[in-house]
């Protein structure tokens, strides 16, 4: 039975003055009539694409020449083209401030502060682009970066960007094989590195990972070594082709920069899938598509302003960093933290939130757990006056911590738990400030996003879990994958399932006040008798008892059916005995289902994790079968699969 009371709702003044109310306006004097909710905005947003995203290029201020057309073949998915004429570059649409006020502010855990002003960054920019050009680098060519959460990532990207050539990155955790896997399929021509980064209080140095990778990357011309540790020189002279950046940048004067401006379609970035069931794909993201649907998503949904202050905690391996970046376009100031959100103890973001008079709080659903998992209530011990949203993502928020979040957190502000992916490096659904917040509940499908949830036969379910889908093409939609000329591999990812239309993966219900759920990825949805339920479901239940730290859950073949397995790592101190384990049984059954009941409990170590923090069913469920796991460099803790392995619990 749904709450009878939503768990927020936005004071008048705060609607009155958001900017998708202002938005709101504009869109129903083109429509020529009242849009008096965002359920008809968003249909009108769906229905009249071209009037819709040609709003959102002028009430978010997209520098560039727009063009006559605004969608070509737009009943063509994939094949649809929006705004085919128009020339723009991103890079400078990110910095159109300038001056003294802050672009970015950076932490890296309790060892490292730093700010760049407006005029700072854009002259670190225009330094990197000059070095950019004298080593060769050209419109299209590959610009890696192995980097942690700092400011010279995001001048690398805008340098980058600047030229028309394409950028990539993941984090400096990643093994070498993982970096490999990834930027060895693009033959990047330059190679960013850090020389080490700071993880729970210690110095992590990276000097022989780096040396490894760079010698079996044969495209790279050059390896840019950034300063974190104090060590950048001594570690590029340990490798050939490298230079520490200060020194690779001292002959350039700071000038203004310039831009190339390209087609809407141009590439951006190159984004990589987890991996976990293979190597990555490489997916090729637009600059124009990116821009606009982050403009879409920070003004409209996040209601970023000029001079808020943004942040969203993440590693430059997750598409969150790609989605961060994007606010310095609505003027924003970044708010970076690198390292460990636990250290020196779990008080550790929110006490830069109130350092830095944070207006934008971006986490994990897996971090807001935590904090609640620890006992901290950040209501009692911190201010966070300045904070108008708290943002979660990277898998479902459960129902408990939704209520936490109110109730530990802050009771006064917009809860926006988002979900999307790599894949539109943004959102299918996400926050409405001017709406609402529901206890376990999506606030509703992104504007300009013909979302819906189907059944598998292709029929829209107004109630019920299915498949989450996009039934018109939209404009950050990937330009492609790499190293797919014909197109295959693209379309057998997104389009194959039901024909010229977006199936993302994902299994999704509607709820009754217009909201979504999502139950976990499709593929790891459990069938047991036939019948396809969601894992998210199960963690919803069994992580509300203190004596879970953790829980996995995947579908075993077993006797000519599908049944239920539940692992779980206990806090500790706590032993998984018959007690304890009908204890799980009981609150699964009557919390969720009798079919969502485990056939099998079985309590392990750890769990296994990909490196932006998502537990891998996938791979724990090969493991029980004893199949391999193709690409366990994906992984933050691989040794954790061999806790999986050969269980007796799973053989009867």
């Amino acid at each position: 039975m749904p709450d009878q009371a939503p768990l927020w709702v936005p004071a008048a003044e705060r609607v009155a003055s958001a900017p998708l109310t202002a938005f709101a306006a504009k869109a129903a004097e083109q429509a020529g009539r009242p849009l008096s909710s965002y359920a008809e905005l968003h249909r009108w947003s769906v229905e009249q694409r071209e009037a819709f995203w040609n709003l959102v290029w002028d009430f978010c201020g997209v520098v560039g020449d727009k063009g006559a057309r605004i969608l070509a073949d737009g009943d063509k998915m994939p094949g649809a083209a929006f705004f085919p004429d128009a020339r723009l570059n991103f890079a400078e649409n990110l910095l159109q401030k300038a001056g003294p006020g802050e672009a970015i502010v950076f932490k890296g855990e309790n060892k490292v502060e730093r700010r760049l002003t407006w005029s700072e960054l854009a002259g670190l920019v225009s330094q990197l682009q000059q070095l950019f050009v004298s080593l060769g680098v050209k419109q299209g060519d590959r610009v890696a970066a192995m980097m942690p959460n700092m400011p010279e990532t995001v001048a690398a990207m805008l340098a980058t960007a600047s030229l028309g050539a394409v950028f990539s990155s993941c984090s400096p955790d990643f093994g070498e094989q993982g970096v490999l896997d990834r930027f060895g399929q693009i033959e990047p021509v330059v190679f960013i590195v850090p020389d080490g980064y700071w993880y729970n209080g210690k110095a992590i140095e990276v000097a022989e990972k780096v040396g490894a990778v760079a010698a079996k990357l044969p495209s790279v011309k050059k390896v840019l070594v950034v300063d974190y540790l104090g060590t950048s020189a001594d570690v590029a002279a340990t490798m050939g082709k490298a230079d520490a950046l200060a020194e690779a940048l001292a002959p350039f004067p700071v000038r203004p920069v310039t831009f190339e401006r390209l087609p809407f379609a141009h590439p951006l970035y190159i984004l990589f899938s987890s991996g976990t069931t293979g190597i990555p794909k490489c997916i090729v993201h637009s600059a124009g598509g990116t821009l606009l649907q982050h403009l879409k998503e920070h003004r409209l949904h996040a209601g970023l302003e000029a001079g808020d202050r943004f942040f969203y905690f993440t590693t430059c391996g997750w598409m969150m960093w790609n989605w961060l970046v994007t606010g310095l376009a609505s003027g924003a100031t970044l708010l970076l933290y690198d390292g460990s959100p636990f250290y020196p103890d779990g008080n550790a973001l929110f006490d830069f939130a109130d350092a830095e008079k944070m207006t934008y709080f971006g986490t994990s659903a897996k971090f807001i757990d935590s904090v609640r998992k620890a006992g901290l209530r950040p209501i009692s011990t911190h201010d966070l006056s300045t904070v108008r949203t708290i943002s979660s993502t990277g898998s479902p928020l459960s129902p408990q911590d939704f209520r936490f979040v109110y109730e530990g957190i802050k009771r006064d502000v917009h809860l926006a738990s988002i979900s999307g992916g790599t894949d539109i490096v943004s959102c299918f659904v996400l926050g409405v400030p001017t709406e609402p917040v529901w206890q376990g509940e999506i606030q509703g499908p992104g504007l300009g996003m013909a979302m819906d949830v189907w059944d598998d036969e292709g029929r829209p379910l107004a109630s019920g879990k299915g498949e989450l889908v996009c039934t018109r093409a939209f404009p950050c939609m990937p330009i492609g994958f790499w190293n797919d000329a014909d197109g295959k591999k693209y379309r057998a990812a997104y389009f194959e399932r039901f024909d010229n239309v977006w199936c993302h993966g994902d299994f999704a219900e509607w709820t009754v006040h217009g909201g979504i759920v999502i139950h976990g990825r499709s593929d790891a949805t459990l069938n047991p008798g036939g019948v396809r339920i969601g894992t998210a479901e199960i963690y919803n239940q069994v992580e509300q008892m203190p004596e879970i730290a953790e829980a996995i859950c995947i579908g075993q073949d077993f006797d000519d059916d599908v049944r239920v397995v539940l692992f779980v790592r206990l806090a500790p101190g706590v032993e998984l005995d018959e007690d304890l384990e009908k204890r799980i049984r009981t609150k699964i059954r009557t919390g969720a289902s009798p079919r969502h009941v485990p056939a099998r409990i079985v309590a392990v170590a750890d769990i296994p994790r990909t490196k932006s923090g998502k537990i891998t069913e996938l791979a724990v469920r090969d493991v029980v079968h004893g199949r391999p796991v193709k690409n366990q460099e994906a992984l933050a803790n691989p040794e954790a699969l061999d806790l999986f392995r050969d269980l007796p619990q799973l053989a009867s």
